[in-house]
């Protein structure tokens, strides 16, 4: 397809040079990462600057700047549509110079992206969408999938909402691939714990703001928990209106699936308290992310980092820990080369702690279940979560003999 003029320009002339002005920098060919999100949609204040601010900030932080090694970072909307996000890839892949593919939170396009890099030999470093499939038989040996998936959201939300007593369920599905294999993955351990499915809607996405027929239906199943399969905007749409209608004063429960401190932000605590949310990041849970915070924090005032803006962070951080073992112009040769020496390194940084990578490319991290506050219990602006479980590293994804990805070997 033909790219609209303006994506060109996002995705050719949006480059920041960090630490440009240093000539000896500017004599090499630059190391660039690209950030392809949503800037302009449903899931902007999920994506959008933040998580590009999170990338300078571990090109920052990685001190290859300092060692004349320049790096670039670039940004594009992929505008949630699958052939204007792959042809932006391969735009940057074949005339700008683009080593590495970050964010990408939509799960039809991560999955495109990730047959584009197998064949251009660059790296995808998922780190927004959710499909376990890029780590299945779609894994590729050039892709790494950072930050979560719907194993991992299903089973840190089902299970543990089902042992609290919600042993019913309603779904409400966005309508793409996302939502598809998040339905699939909950309803497998909701079933497992001894929990049914009542009933499900799908709605058309992301062309869909009013949930008042979807919310309807969830009402009169008499499901106990009323599940949200989806995020950004239409998440806090669904959950306003949900309020509207009274389904928490008839007893029912919300539960978001995949619900963000941002979120919860725009829905105020009043609203919000009570929410169980996965997320393998918050700024106020240790010593370590609340140092990184403080330095990302003045580059977006307004909009604190989730766990997938923290999730670009460091995925960046340890791709160009990486760069800075081989140089530069060998890390630019081969993405695959470049992803086998990211496996075989262990990981470390502020907003997950320690980490590894796998032969199937699923990163892994501890998770934790957060319930909402309630307005009384929080200390201030952006003081949102309590505790609730954490899931170490090694259990909260899914199981390596599950995956059936053929990198791996029996």
């Amino acid at each position: 397809m033909t790219i609209q003029r303006r994506q060109l320009i996002a995705a050719t002339t949006a480059a920041t040079l960090i630490g440009g002005g240093r000539a000896r920098a500017q004599a090499q060919q630059p190391i660039r990462l690209g950030v392809l999100g949503d800037f302009s949609g449903p899931y902007r204040h999920l994506s959008g600057p933040t998580n590009v601010a999170c990338v300078r900030q571990a090109v920052q932080d990685s001190g290859l700047i300092e060692r004349g090694i320049p790096v670039e970072v670039i940004q594009a909307d992929h505008q949630q549509k699958a052939d204007t996000g792959t042809a932006i890839v391969r735009e940057w892949f074949d005339r700008g110079g683009v080593d590495v593919v970050l964010e990408v939170n939509n799960s039809s396009i991560a999955l495109a992206v990730n047959s584009i890099v197998r064949e251009k030999d660059k790296i995808h470093l998922n780190t927004g969408a959710a499909t376990t499939e890029l780590t299945a038989h779609n894994c590729s040996p050039n892709t790494v999938h950072w930050t979560y998936d719907t194993y991992m959201l299903a089973r840190s939300s089902g299970v543990a909402t089902v042992k609290a007593g919600g042993n019913s369920f309603f779904f409400i599905t966005a309508d793409f691939a996302f939502g598809y294999q998040m339905e699939r993955d909950l309803t497998r351990f909701i079933e497992a714990e001894g929990g049914k499915v009542a009933g499900k809607v799908r709605y058309p996405f992301p062309a869909t703001t009013d949930f008042s027929s979807f919310l309807l239906q969830a009402a009169s199943s008499r499901a106990k928990v009323v599940a949200f399969l989806n995020a950004g905007a239409d998440f806090i749409n669904c959950v306003k209106q949900a309020n509207e209608f009274g389904l928490t004063k008839r007893g029912q429960k919300l539960l978001g699936i995949i619900g963000f401190i941002n979120d919860v932000h725009t829905l105020g605590l009043e609203t919000a308290q009570g929410l169980m949310l996965t997320e393998c990041f918050y700024w106020d849970l240790n010593d370590r992310t609340r140092a990184f915070t403080r330095r990302v924090l003045p580059k977006t005032p307004d909009n604190y980092p989730n766990q997938c803006q923290a999730g670009a962070y460091s995925a960046a951080f340890h791709y160009l820990k990486a760069v800075g073992q081989v140089g530069a112009e060998r890390a630019k040769a081969s993405g695959r080369e470049m992803v086998e020496l990211m496996k075989r390194m262990p990981t470390d940084d502020d907003v997950f702690g320690a980490g590894r990578i796998r032969e199937d490319g699923r990163k892994l991290h501890d998770v934790h279940l957060f319930e909402v506050k309630s307005p009384a219990e929080s200390r201030g602006p952006w003081d949102y979560f309590k505790l609730a479980r954490t899931t170490p590293a090694e259990e909260a994804f899914r199981p390596l003999s599950e995956g059936g990805c053929p990198l791996v070997k029996a």
